[in-house]
């Protein structure tokens, strides 16, 4: 498809979007799948009579959930945020909604104009399966150490090369990251982790998350962790904790 010129004056505006993820191939528009981004994309064009090219704050695989998601849109002519809150919320499904929508400066760039990005992943710690939670934690049957995953997740903190927590193949400049909070809490069943970062790696917080919990099944020790963090060799580490699990939760600016 080939995109139209900008108009004269086009609006700038900054979207806030939550997601359930589960059906959905991921954030970034991808040829022949469902995504998060081409599902916007058209019910922008539905409503404006011509293709709107929306920007992320950055992408979530296939399966993950957002509360914060930030992207930003221009639209060829004034138009009530409020109204297009609606508007957009009318005709998308009901497992994407737009929460918020506020205009933005010209030269908004919602990737990278962020500060930083925050993360949770759940986490269910039970024998049992939950109906409820299937979808948006892992089940981990075995008895966790919440003391060392917490001993484990400090280790995260800090500037660091988490070349051994990413996806391989991924092409980025660089792989050090700086990682400015990482804790696990308990409410009842459920561990949360809860970290951000100035940006993440793809696929790094299901793999930290994955190191972590095997800390908690006593697996791994935490300074095994250690060791894995600065080898910087992703064969190293556990396979990647499932992606149901992992929200993004806000975008700071």
């Amino acid at each position: 498809r080939r995109w139209p010129e900008p108009a004269r004056d086009p609006m700038v505006l900054k979207l806030t979007i939550e997601y359930d993820g589960t059906n959905y191939s991921g954030w970034q528009l991808q040829p022949l799948h469902d995504s998060i981004q081409g599902r916007i994309e058209a019910a922008l064009e539905r409503i404006f009579a011509a293709p709107i090219r929306v920007f992320g704050s950055g992408r979530t695989d296939a399966g993950v959930h957002a509360r914060g998601q930030v992207a930003s849109i221009s639209i060829p002519r004034l138009f009530d945020p409020a109204d297009l809150q609606r508007a957009l919320n009318s005709i998308l499904p009901a497992d994407i909604v737009v929460i918020d929508i506020s205009p933005a400066p010209d030269d908004f760039d919602p990737r990278r104009a962020a500060h930083s990005r925050v993360y949770e992943y759940r986490v269910l710690n039970r024998k049992i399966a939950s109906a409820f939670e299937y979808r948006y934690s892992w089940l981990v049957r075995d008895q966790l150490d919440l003391g060392a995953m917490n001993r484990a997740a400090r280790i995260f903190v800090g500037e660091h090369d988490f070349a051994a927590f990413r996806s391989l193949g991924t092409e980025v400049r660089t792989t050090i990251r700086r990682v400015i909070s990482s804790e696990w809490t308990r409410d009842a069943d459920v561990l949360l982790y809860r970290v951000e970062a100035n940006s993440f790696l793809r696929h790094m917080v299901r793999a930290m998350v994955a190191a972590m919990v095997d800390v908690g099944r006593g697996k791994l020790a935490a300074e095994q962790v250690a060791t894995i963090l600065d080898g910087r060799d992703r064969h190293e580490g556990p396979a990647n904790a499932p992606p149901g699990g992992l929200y993004l939760v806000e975008v700071r600016y």
